[in-house]
């Protein structure tokens, strides 16, 4: 072994931090410091010891799906740099993760929500904000940094900065394309400091707790729950669209996911509502009393 664990840790973490993951840097450096104390320092990964591991710090379901990810990611990045020769955690199982489906908006809803009296005192922004967070289910983080030069208005689309800084493109419609110029030409306070699309009244860039504000306060007035978050128009944005027969690899590519598996928890909503739909209208979809 031409390494010891701490220096094969620590280059695995400075190819991490490299690639501009300074967060998953953080936590993977944590988890396999664990690791070390685990092996005394020794580069002894062994089955047994990492089940060791995983005993000790993996105390919930989650935790334990996240540690043996990065233990994974190490031993392959060991293996790509010629100081494991196999694989130990081949034999490990990661737990059963419950996920619990995604709340969204029937269509009906969506469209009422957009389309009630604006329950505010900017009500050009905030519709704006809401439409184009149902018309590209784009992250509340990447709607208050977006700038207006990102948008391609002729075509309708913009670029979306998501998570790691990687750029993807979106495209809305009519109404959020109206709605947008509405706000631009007759309510936004033009940000001196930047090209930021909503601005409050002092034409600062909005924060993403205001969004939350805002699409809780539309919410509450609309007579939906107090706990509707602009991630609930990201799920509908999702749902509708494979509802209306969108393939799961386009959803996946304007939602930003790296992962099928991330989007595809989406599809068990459209198949909950066939199978609603079925139970409620066919003749031989009802249950027997």
């Amino acid at each position: 072994m031409s390494r010891t664990l701490d220096e094969a840790i620590q280059a695995f973490i400075d190819q991490i931090s490299a690639r501009g993951s300074a967060l998953t840097a953080k936590s993977y450096g944590a988890d396999l410091a664990q690791l070390a104390l685990t092996t005394d320092g020794n580069f002894d990964l062994s089955e047994g010891v990492l089940r060791k591991y995983l005993r000790e710090y993996g105390i919930t379901p989650v935790t334990r799906a996240r540690k043996l990810s990065c233990i994974r990611s190490f031993i392959k990045f060991c293996r790509s740099a010629g100081w494991m020769d196999s694989d130990p955690s081949e034999g490990l199982d990661a737990p059963y993760r419950r996920r619990d489906l995604p709340k969204s908006m029937s269509q009906a809803q969506a469209e009422g929500f957009l389309e009630q009296e604006p329950p505010s005192k900017t009500p050009l922004r905030d519709r704006a904000m809401l439409e184009l967070a149902y018309a590209t289910g784009m992250r509340a983080s990447e709607i208050v940094g977006a700038n207006t030069s990102d948008f391609d208005w002729r075509n309708k689309r913009l670029v979306v900065r998501g998570k790691g800084n990687k750029e993807r493109m979106v495209m809305f419609g009519d109404p959020c394309h109206q709605a947008l110029q509405e706000y631009l030409k007759s309510e936004r306070v033009p940000d001196i400091k930047s090209d930021a699309l909503f601005t409050n009244g002092k034409g600062d860039r909005l924060s993403v707790r205001t969004l939350h504000n805002v699409v809780r306060r539309w919410a509450v007035a609309f007579g939906l729950p107090e706990d509707v978050s602009p991630h609930t128009l990201r799920h509908s944005f999702a749902t509708h669209l494979l509802d209306g027969g969108a393939d799961l690899k386009s959803v996946q590519q304007l939602l930003g996911h790296e992962n099928l598996a991330t989007t595809q928890i989406y599809t068990h909503i459209s198949i909950d509502r066939l199978r609603d739909s079925v139970a409620k209208s066919h003749p031989r979809g009802r249950s027997e009393k």
